[in-house]
């Protein structure tokens, strides 16, 4: 089994609220049905279709949507976020701001992990320090590195110190990598490490959490099968087993479901959406999301290092042309990295105008009149190869002429991560719901290549904003921040930004209570098959 070693989020919670209210996809009729109906219809195996792998089970050595799906079943979270990403209690019962850089979480007294050891505040201390450890490098260590000290106050309460005040703790262990691994497991993994192996190597393995579904296998390339908790510290799961089957052909995944060979399919092109409304027992259901595809630079590597040559390529994309030849319309065209519905998104930003003629006015002051040949990479993703071919062709008019390579999901991580790339089409999801989240990862220079920053983007003032918003306590004074941060990107370009898009699944008519969430996981455990 691969392991991959390395791969305030302040949420004003009424003000997203009503953003994603407003935002929000009609409720299907499919996440709509009460527990009764799926109490009478338990059981059964549901089996959903996905396009990738995941990288790794273990929460510290990924930071993909893959693996965070699995994840995501099998580990819990101190604090949840619900639809409107309001955070939640989940393994922590209540919280509290106890001075500028004190949180006191006071954690449920009822919860075992899988293997029948005990869920603490040891437990806590033990999962934040390995994630913020250097010899596990962890890519998601960058949401918790404002934690300068977890303590252990008594068996269920802890206290996070942060550096600085940072109102959006509670949000960032909502994150999926803020799950809470055994500590029985965490030591057995350092064990491993001392002989050699590589941090996670014993954790992805077979993975132990709390979460209402326990690991049973892993065939890499092809799937990973999660089986109900039986000992669930609260409502058990309806279903007996979840399968995660990897398919990666888009029209493979709408045959499947077609034929009863699977539940879900997850993702869904916005081309297969006319096939699966015409069928008499599958559905469509749609979710406004927190992600942004984009086009990213890598500017270590010439001519990207010239922001001219990025400014270029900027004009020279028509967004709103991928947006319907290739998506159909779904979604909107993104000017910034930040979708609307983000604490932070700033309409007053002035993005790069489609204008071919000015393209080429700025190759050629950067000294590239006769354009130059170079690649774009992409993951073996349907819509990405269709977006990266698309943008082959809208730059064969400056002159430009780029190879579309297409990579492995994994390759594709740690390649990117690694800086071997020219161009490559990519996606974010702001997870948290908060402008740090997304712009702190992709454009801080402390963030490069694994943890996020894969455009290599090195700017002094850019850190200073980024540093300055994260640590900001007044919501008025981010804003303004985020604003000029925003409006400095656009001047930089590491980036074209396309589109914001919906998530989109085709599900068996049977299939009854499944929501997706806008960071786009899944919600499993109140999902029932009807016989």
């Amino acid at each position: 089994m691969r392991i991959q070693k390395k791969i305030y989020a302040l949420v004003f919670t009424t003000l997203l609220s009503l953003v994603l209210a407003a935002c929000a996809s009609e409720p299907n009729e499919n996440a709509s049905d009460s527990n009764d109906k799926g109490a009478e219809a338990q059981g059964g195996d549901l089996i959903i279709t996905t396009p990738s792998d995941a990288v790794s089970l273990d929460p510290a050595a990924s930071n993909d949507t893959p693996s965070s799906d699995v994840q995501r079943n099998i580990f819990e979270t101190l604090v949840t976020q619900d639809e409107n990403m309001e955070n939640q209690p989940l393994l922590a019962e209540e919280w509290e701001q106890i001075d500028d850089t004190t949180w006191e979480f006071k954690l449920r007294h009822d919860v075992t992990f899988h293997d029948g050891s005990p869920f603490n505040a040891e437990v806590v201390k033990a999962n934040i320090d390995r994630t913020l450890d250097a010899e596990v490098g962890s890519p998601r260590a960058i949401m918790y590195n404002m934690i300068s000290e977890v303590e252990v106050i008594d068996e269920y309460t802890v206290h996070f110190k942060t550096e600085y005040p940072f109102a959006a703790l509670p949000a960032h262990l909502a994150h999926p990598g803020g799950v809470m691994i055994s500590k029985n497991q965490i030591e057995e993994d350092y064990a491993a490490m001392e002989n050699g192996e590589e941090a996670g190597f014993v954790i992805s393995a077979n993975p132990q959490g709390t979460g209402p579904f326990k690991y049973d296998e892993w065939q890499p390339g092809q799937q990973v099968r999660l089986v109900k908790n039986d000992d669930y510290w609260g409502e058990p799961a309806l279903l007996d087993s979840v399968t995660f089957k990897v398919v990666t052909e888009d029209l493979t995944r709408v045959a499947e479901l077609e034929t009863g060979d699977s539940h879900v399919a997850n993702a869904l092109s916005p081309s297969d959406v006319a096939q699966i409304e015409s069928s008499d027992h599958l559905s469509v259901q749609s979710q406004d999301s927190l992600a942004v595809s984009y086009l990213g630079f890598n500017m270590e590597k010439e001519p990207f290092d010239d922001k001219r040559v990025r400014q270029a390529i900027a004009k020279a994309i028509n967004k709103e042309n991928i947006l319907s030849g290739i998506y159909d319309n779904v979604g909107i065209p993104a000017h910034t990295p930040i979708a609307p519905s983000v604490f932070g998104y700033s309409e007053d930003v002035s993005d790069h105008e489609y204008d071919v003629k000015e393209a080429k006015d700025l190759l050629a002051e950067a000294g590239y009149e006769n354009g130059f040949s170079t690649t774009i990479w992409t993951n073996d993703d349907r819509q990405r190869i269709d977006t990266a071919t698309n943008i082959q062709a809208q730059l064969k008019e400056i002159g430009i002429n780029a190879e579309v390579r297409t990579v492995e999901w994994g390759a594709m991580l740690e390649q990117t991560a690694n800086g071997e790339h020219d161009m490559f089409v990519f996606g974010w999801t702001t997870v948290t719901g908060d402008a740090d989240n997304g712009l702190y990862p992709l454009f801080h220079s402390d963030n490069l290549g694994e943890s996020g920053n894969r455009t290599f983007t090195v700017d002094s003032e850019l850190d200073e904003l980024l540093d300055q918003a994260r640590q900001e306590g007044d919501p008025d004074e981010r804003l303004e921040l985020y604003r000029q941060t925003q409006k400095l990107l656009a001047e930089i370009t590491p980036m074209v930004y396309i589109h914001h898009q919906q998530y989109l699944l085709g599900v068996d008519d049977r299939v009854k209570g499944l929501t997706q969430s806008p960071t786009q996981l899944l919600n499993l455990k109140d999902v029932s098959i009807e016989q």
